[in-house]
């Protein structure tokens, strides 16, 4: 019977990176699942859940990794993932919503404070630092809002960027 794993990969990015995590895990077997990459300064970050035969255990998946000529020097963690909800799991995500420009210390704090206000599930949320000009800012949020909360929840996130000098955008899921 398949069981799930989650495999994170702390590394320095490398082009093709993506490319041979992936392929080694698909040389397992691997189904991959919920799945995230994200360069962090000269790093990178990689995790996934990944569904594999029960012949496969965490100590393969990890040498499969370690292997790599992409994946030198890497931080690898294979571990047993109970809360793999499957094809269904997860938050309903309802709306993206896109903040930018300068930098405000706390902002990510304060967007993150109004969606719990509103009892909003943050499922994915990111920021960046724009590399061609380092005192721009861009956040992208993927959340689930209640029903009958979004009209109120997306006019305080609009607001609360209004009153710092940022830019504001949503897409409607």
């Amino acid at each position: 019977m398949p069981h799930s794993l989650h495999v994170q990969v702390f590394c320095s990015d490398r082009t093709g990176l993506v490319a041979a995590l992936t392929g080694a895990l698909f040389d397992l077997g691997a189904n991959l699942g919920d799945t995230r990459f994200a360069v962090l300064g000269q790093g990178a970050e990689f995790s996934a859940v990944i569904t594999v035969a029960d012949d496969i255990d965490a100590d393969q998946v990890k040498r499969a990794v370690a292997d790599l000529p992409q994946a030198a020097e890497a931080e690898i963690t294979v571990t047993p993932y109970d809360a793999w909800a499957g094809t269904d799991g997860g938050p309903a995500i309802t709306h993206r919503v896109y903040v930018s420009g300068g930098d405000r210390p706390g902002l990510v704090t304060r967007l993150a404070e109004v969606f719990g206000d509103f009892e909003a599930n943050i499922a994915t949320l990111n920021s960046q630092q724009m590399p061609h000009d380092p005192g721009q800012y861009v956040i992208r949020a993927a959340v689930a809002i209640p029903p009958g909360r979004a009209a109120a929840c997306l006019a305080t996130v609009s607001n609360t960027a209004e009153a710092l000098g940022l830019g504001y955008r949503v897409e409607t899921l």
